[in-house]
C-alpha cells in the first residue's frame, strides 16, 4: 500500500484568504502546518517531508534565504513558494536557485493543489527510479549533508579508475564503508574486496599475511600460504590503519606498489599482480612523516586520491537519516516490528558530540532497541549518553592583541577577528550555515548578515570543511 505524501506547509503569519477549501483538497497528504520558519527547519532536521509549500511574507525571512536553508537540510525535496507581492524577476531568481514552482498574486487553489500533487508524484517517481537505477555503491552511504555529498562525488569520479586512494578520518567515521563503495564503483566489483587491518597483527605475521609464504619459511610455516595481495589479484586490497605499519614493512610495500610484483616469504619466485590499493588511516600521516615514523615516498604513493571523512559532528544534519537507517536495519536483523523515534529523542541525539562517530551512533541505536522492549517508539531514556560528552559551545580563548607603535585600524582588526570566528564555525559545521549559527549561539539571519557585511568589505569566507 502506497504511503500518502508528507506535506509541510509553512504558513504566512499575515492573515490571508480562507484556506479551508484548499485543505479539504489535501486529504491525500499527511499535512503539517507551521507558522514559524525556525520551527519548520527544526522539524525538517528530525522528520522527512516529501513536499514543502512556503507562503510569504514571513517575519525575518526572505524567500531565497529560506529556500537555501531548506536545501541545506534536504537538497532534493521539492519546494513550492507563494509570494503575493512577488515579481517575474523573483520567480526567475528562485527557480534558478532550485525552487520547484513559484506563485504570485491572488491564491488560485486549483493551481496550488495541481502543483502540489504533481510535485509529490514527481518526488515519488524520482525516489523509486533512484532506488532502481542508482549505482549499488550509493546504498552504502547514508546522508544528504554537503560533506557526504562531496565524498560521493569523489567515489563517482575515482571509483572506476585504478588510482590508489587514501581515506583519512577519525575512528568510526565509515572509512571501510567508503572503501567498499569505491570497490563497488569499479570494474573490479565482480570479485570480493580483500581487507587487512595493519594494526591487528605483529610485523612478522603481517608480512606473511600480505605477501604469503612457502612451507618452512619460518617456524610454524607448515604449509604454503597465499597472501592477501595474491588473493586480491584483479580486485581491490583495503589496507586499514596503514599508519601503524612498521617502517621495514613499509619499504617492502612500496616496492610492491611500484613494481606490481612480489615474492612470498622464503621464495625467490616473482609473482606479477594487478591490485587496486585503497588505504585508510585515523592518524595524520604528514605528521608521522615529519616524525620519521612513516616513509615520505610511501605517503605520496598512497595519497594519489585523498578522501577526508568528516566526523559526525560536522554532518549533524545526517543524524536523523542515520538513526532511521540503523533502526530499520536492527529491527530487520532481530526480526522485530519496526520501531519509531520521538522528536524529543532525535533532538537529544543532535546535541551530542558523538566522539565515536557513526559507529558509536549505530551501537547506541542497537542498545536503544534492546532497552525499549515492546515499546514502538524510542525515548530519551533509551539513550543513556554521558552528559560530559554533550556538545560544548565554542570557547573563545583570551586574545592578547598587541597595538604596534604605528597604531592600527580598530574596525579592520575587529572585522578580521570576526571573520576568523565565522570561518571556523562554518568549517566545523561542514559548510552548513544553520549549524554554524548554532555553534556561535546566534540566529542564522544574523550570521548571514555578518557574512554579507564582510563580503562587501572584501573579506572572503571559506566554507570548505576543515
Amino acid at each position: 500500500m502506497r504511503q500518502s505524501p508528507r506535506l509541510l506547509w509553512i504558513r504566512s503569519a499575515v492573515p490571508g484568504p480562507d484556506y479551508l477549501g484548499v485543505v479539504d483538497h489535501l486529504a491525500g497528504f499527511i499535512l503539517q502546518v507551521v507558522k514559524n520558519p525556525a520551527e519548520a527547519l527544526d522539524r525538517l532536521r528530525v522528520e522527512i517531508a516529501d513536499v514543502i509549500f512556503v507562503e510569504f511574507p514571513l517575519a525575518g525571512r526572505e524567500p531565497a534565504e529560506l529556500l537555501e536553508a531548506i536545501q541545506e537540510i534536504h537538497p532534493r525535496v521539492p519546494v513550492l513558494i507563494r509570494d503575493p507581492q512577488g515579481s517575474v524577476a523573483d520567480a526567475v531568481r528562485l527557480l534558478k536557485l532550485g525552487a520547484y514552482h513559484f506563485m504570485s498574486g491572488p491564491l488560485d487553489s486549483s493551481e496550488l493543489i495541481e502543483h502540489l500533487e504533481m510535485a509529490a508524484e514527481n518526488a515519488r517517481l524520482a525516489h523509486v527510479a533512484g532506488g532502481r537505477t542508482a549505482p549499488p555503491w550509493k546504498r552504502l552511504l547514508v546522508g544528504e549533508s554537503r560533506p557526504i555529498l562531496d565524498v560521493e562525488q569523489i567515489i563517482q569520479l575515482a571509483g572506476p579508475k585504478r588510482s590508489t586512494v587514501l581515506i583519512s578520518g577519525e575512528t568510526g567515521t565509515g572509512k571501510e564503508v567508503v572503501a567498499r563503495a569505491l570497490h563497488m564503483a569499479s570494474p573490479r566489483a565482480h570479485l570480493p574486496m580483500v581487507a587487512v587491518n595493519c594494526s591487528a597483527l605483529p610485523e612478522n605475521l603481517l608480512e606473511a599475511e600480505l605477501f604469503g609464504h612457502v612451507k618452512g619459511a619460518f617456524t610454524g610455516a607448515i604449509q604454503q600460504r597465499i597472501g592477501r595481495f595474491e588473493q586480491a589479484h584483479n580486485s581491490t586490497l583495503f589496507l586499514d590503519e596503514i599508519g601503524d605499519m612498521p617502517l621495514d614493512l613499509q619499504a617492502k610495500l612500496l616496492r610492491v606498489l611500484q613494481e606490481r610484483e612480489l615474492q612470498r616469504l622464503g621464495s625467490s619466485e616473482t609473482i606479477k599482480i594487478d591490485v587496486r590499493i585503497i588505504a585508510a588511516t585515523n592518524v595524520d600521516l604528514r605528521e608521522r612523516v615529519s616524525q620519521g615514523a612513516f616513509r615520505e615516498d610511501l605517503f605520496y604513493r598512497l595519497n594519489v586520491v585523498p578522501v577526508e571523512m568528516p566526523p559526525l559532528r560536522q554532518r549533524a544534519s545526517d543524524i536523523p537519516l542515520l538513526v532511521h537507517h540503523f533502526l530499520e536495519k536492527v529491527c530487520l536483523e532481530e526480526s522485530i516490528p519496526a520501531k519509531g523515534i520521538s522528536r524529543e529523542t532525535v533532538d537529544r541525539l543532535l546535541v551530542y558530540s558523538w566522539p565515536g562517530n557513526i559507529r558509536q551512533l549505530q551501537n547506541a541505536v542497537e542498545m536503544a532497541v534492546v532497552l525499549s522492549g515492546d515499546r514502538r517508539d524510542l525515548c530519551p531514556a533509551d539513550f543513556p549518553l554521558p552528559a560530559a560528552k554533550a556538545r560544548k559551545s565554542l570557547a573563545v580563548e583570551p586574545v592578547h592583541a598587541v597595538v604596534p607603535e604605528s597604531g592600527l585600524d580598530f574596525d579592520l582588526a575587529m572585522a578580521d577577528f570576526q571573520r576568523s570566528l565565522l570561518e571556523q564555525a562554518i568549517r566545523r559545521s561542514g559548510g552548513n550555515k544553520t549549524l554554524a549559527a548554532d555553534l556561535l549561539r546566534m540566529k542564522r539571519t544574523t550570521l548571514l548578515a555578518k557574512l554579507r557585511t564582510l563580503e562587501t568589505r572584501g573579506n572572503v569566507i571559506s566554507i570548505k570543511s576543515a
